[in-house]
Order: C-alpha cells, then sequence, then structure tokens
C-alpha cells in the first residue's frame, strides 16, 4: 500500500515535471522569436563601388563589415534600371510590368504610383504582426493612396519623389522647385538639417520604438544618387582624386558612415543577433550631367543607370543574420531583388501574398554554395514607345534588345539591335555575338515575348 506521503511526493513530481515542461516551452517560444529585418536600399550605387566588391578607392569599413558577418552576391540583379520599377519589383516580388510600375513615377504631389492592388513586403509582415516602418526616399506614388502609409508602413518620414538637395529638401531636377519632405502622410520643414543624419535618427527612433516585437524597416537611403554632397571629412579624404570620382567617393564614404551609424543602435540594444539585415543597390550610377556626367563605377561591366547592360542592373548586395546564416561567404548564384520577398517570408516563417510572384526563396542559396539558382531564365523591359530597352537571361546566354549604352564604352550600331553576349565567356559584353549564334537569338527573343505577354496581364 502507497502511504500518504509517498502519494504527495508523486503528486509534488509531477507537478515539477509539468512546471519544467512549462518552463522548456516558454522558453523555446523565446527562442523561436521572429527576426527582424533591416532592409536597406542605396540609390544609383555602382555594380563594385564597395571596398568587399573590389573598390580599390574607397573606404566602406560598414558594408565590408555587413559582407563579413554574412553573404555576398556577385551575380545579383535588380529587376529595372532605373528608381521605381526597381524599388517596386523588390517590395512587390513581382517584375515593374507585373507590378504596375513599368517606369519611373511622378516627383509631383498628387499624382498616383504603384497600384494599391499590389501587396508589398510592408503588408505581407503587417498582416503577420510586425510593427512595419519606411524612412527615405520612396518615389513610388504622391497620393495618400499610393505614399508609404497607404502601402503597409505604419510609419514613414522622408521624399516621395526621386531625390531631393540633402539640406533644404527641395526638389530642384523639374521646376516649379518644390520642399519634399513627408512624415507619416504630413509636410513637416526641418530647414538646413543634413537628410542622412535625419534619416539616421529617424530609423533609430523605429528600432526604439519597436525593439521588444518583430520589427520590418525599409531604409531606402537616397544615396549616392545625385547631389553628391558628401560631408566635409570625406570630401578632404579624396580631394587627391580626379573630379567627378572625388565627389562620388566622398558620399559613398558618408553613406557607409550613415549605414553604420544606423546599424549601431542594433548593437546597442543587443537586438543584431535577432534582426536580418539586407543590404542591395537599387541598379547602376549614374552618368547623368546632375552627377557631372559620372564618378561611379561598373569595374569590368558595360553599362549603367538606364541601361541593361551588366552596369544597369547587376548590383552589389548582402544579406547578414550572425549566428543564423553563414558568414564572411560568397554567393556567385543567379539572385534578383524580386527574391526578397518570399526569401523574408521563409525566414520569418510568414505566409506570402497568394498571387504570383516572380521571385523565389534564395534561403537554400544563401546556406550553400552548392544551391542551384531558382532562376533558369530573367527579363527585363525598360522604357516605351514601340522599341523599349529589353533584356532575357538564360543561363549564361543573355539577349538585349534595343540595347542602349549609357557607359558609352562602345558605339551600338544598327546591327546591334539583338545584342547577343555568353557571361560565362565574355562579362563585358562588348562583342555581340548575335551573328554567329541566330538560332539562339530566335529562341531567346521567342521566349522574351512570351513573357512580356504574360507580365502584362
Amino acid at each position: 500500500m502507497v502511504s500518504s506521503a509517498h502519494r504527495r511526493i508523486g503528486r509534488c513530481l509531477v507537478v515539477l515535471a509539468l512546471a519544467a515542461g512549462c518552463l522548456g516551452v516558454l522558453a523555446k517560444a523565446a527562442d523561436a522569436r521572429q527576426p527582424n529585418f533591416v532592409l536597406i536600399y542605396t540609390d544609383d550605387q555602382g555594380s563594385v563601388d564597395v571596398n568587399c566588391y573590389g573598390a580599390k578607392d574607397l573606404i566602406t569599413p560598414s558594408l565590408d563589415d555587413l559582407a563579413s558577418r554574412g553573404v555576398r552576391f556577385t551575380q545579383f540583379y535588380a529587376a529595372a534600371p532605373v528608381c521605381s520599377p526597381s524599388r517596386a519589383a523588390m517590395l512587390t516580388g513581382r517584375v515593374p510590368q507585373r507590378a504596375g510600375v513599368p517606369g519611373n513615377v511622378s516627383s509631383d504631389h498628387g499624382k498616383a504610383g504603384m497600384p494599391t492592388e499590389q501587396v508589398t513586403i510592408a503588408e505581407m509582415m503587417k498582416k503577420a504582426g510586425y510593427a512595419t516602418g519606411h524612412v527615405g526616399k520612396w518615389h513610388l506614388g504622391y497620393t495618400p493612396e499610393t505614399m508609404p502609409n497607404g502601402q503597409g508602413f505604419d510609419s514613414s518620414f522622408g521624399h516621395m519623389g526621386g531625390c531631393i538637395d540633402n539640406w533644404s529638401h527641395f526638389f530642384y531636377w523639374q521646376g516649379p522647385n518644390r520642399h519634399d519632405l513627408w512624415q507619416n502622410g504630413e509636410h513637416i520643414w526641418r530647414d538646413g538639417e543634413f537628410f542622412p543624419d535625419l534619416m539616421v535618427q529617424q530609423g533609430h527612433e523605429f528600432i526604439e520604438q519597436n525593439k521588444d516585437k518583430p520589427f520590418f524597416l525599409y531604409w531606402a537611403i537616397n544615396l549616392p544618387h545625385y547631389p553628391l554632397q558628401g560631408t566635409d571629412k570625406w570630401r578632404k579624404k579624396y580631394e587627391h582624386l580626379p573630379a567627378p570620382r572625388r565627389m562620388y567617393n566622398a558620399f559613398v564614404s558618408t553613406m557607409d558612415e550613415s549605414i553604420g551609424k544606423l546599424l549601431s543602435k542594433l548593437d546597442e540594444l543587443k537586438l543584431r543577433e535577432d534582426t536580418i539585415v539586407i543590404f542591395q543597390s537599387d541598379h547602376g550610377h549614374s552618368h547623368e550631367e546632375r552627377t557631372f556626367g559620372g564618378g561611379g563605377s561598373a569595374g569590368p561591366y558595360r553599362g549603367a543607370k538606364f541601361s541593361l547592360f551588366e552596369g544597369g542592373i547587376r548590383v552589389p548586395a548582402m544579406i547578414s543574420w550572425p549566428g543564423k546564416l553563414p558568414a564572411g561567404e560568397v554567393r556567385t548564384q543567379m539572385a534578383t531583388a524580386c527574391d526578397w520577398m518570399p526569401t523574408i517570408a521563409d525566414l520569418a516563417e510568414v505566409e506570402r501574398p497568394d498571387h504570383k510572384l516572380d521571385g523565389h526563396s534564395i534561403v537554400n542559396v544563401i546556406h550553400s554554395s552548392e544551391t542551384e539558382s531558382p532562376h533558369r531564365h530573367f527579363h527585363w523591359q525598360s522604357g516605351g514607345g514601340t522599341a523599349p530597352q529589353w533584356a532575357v537571361r538564360d543561363g549564361d546566354w543573355k539577349l538585349i534588345g534595343n540595347p542602349r549604352d549609357t557607359s558609352n564604352k562602345a558605339p551600338i550600331g544598327k546591327e546591334d539591335r539583338r545584342f547577343l553576349v555568353n557571361l560565362a565567356q565574355d562579362v563585358s559584353e562588348m562583342k555581340n555575338l548575335a551573328s554567329e549564334h541566330p538560332e539562339i537569338v530566335n529562341r531567346l527573343e521567342k521566349l522574351h515575348d512570351a513573357w512580356a505577354k504574360d507580365a502584362s496581364r
């Protein structure tokens, strides 16, 4: 017979076991905290304009540190060679045509942009319980419905048009001149304050306010887009270089310093190991008059902003999550800006939109250099009219229709209306192989025509 004392001891053991089980569940839940996300999107940064991408005359310790703590991509593509469609594709996981933003949207107040029926990463994350914030450049619509707060962001601070003067916050590039600084849909003034510093401040505030719950911060820094207004510290550092490289470099290092200041908040709050940091440039560097005719670099690649040669669309990109993702590694597989939405969904274990996405999760690629790219093909189309510029990549083959070389590395002749290259053999894209492989040109053109028809639906 079991004594009452033994029964009491047995009951106590059961209670202790249940308590231990509950504590284990709670500990597991604590360990399973959904990761935060900081998505840093730079503006007009050249294909190789980071020290870790091979630049010998740049100082970029913050981005180099990010690469050392994460995975760096060498065949990562923007979905467009110009601002608005590139951003729309990244935020929706859909090519610009399917996202409803085939070209740049207006920088005029009152003009709409990306259709509201599109689902953004912010909307996806907000639905899953994340706090969502936008800081910096928008350039995807200038009506209440198409500004950030109408597209899934709980908070927003920045400029709605394509660019601003960083001290006055005026848009000067299409008259009449107008002030463009907004916070949560309200026009505000911060006269004489340096916009990169304001972006750091607003980023810090968002992280601080949401440190106890999962958050998604889209930090769309407007550097190194013109005007090239680097700080005096960096202007002096690069004064020995010729123009326009010295002006551009000063702004890149100003940008890198700002990125370092933003990320320091994660370390201060001990959130770095709970936060996935993603970095990407929106497309290649500018050769426009407003940026002194150049300054940026595509290294071995031909083309720049507005071009579908590699220098216009192949961009620096990285992802870092200390302790959870590989560190200090490089991936050579092809990936695209459209891939961030499904990748974020997988890493956060949230439900992605139920409509067609053009991006694919690259989680397996991030974890292994042996995993094949999820993209056998990828397509671009830029500009309108009867002869838009377009491109298709199929493995190592790439065909450009109606090519435009904004880097002016070589003239484009009438015979180059279809420009074929094998990137494994000639990453410089200096020799057109179309006449040597007409069957490949024909196959890829048909492939692109079918894609264009599908993407316009």
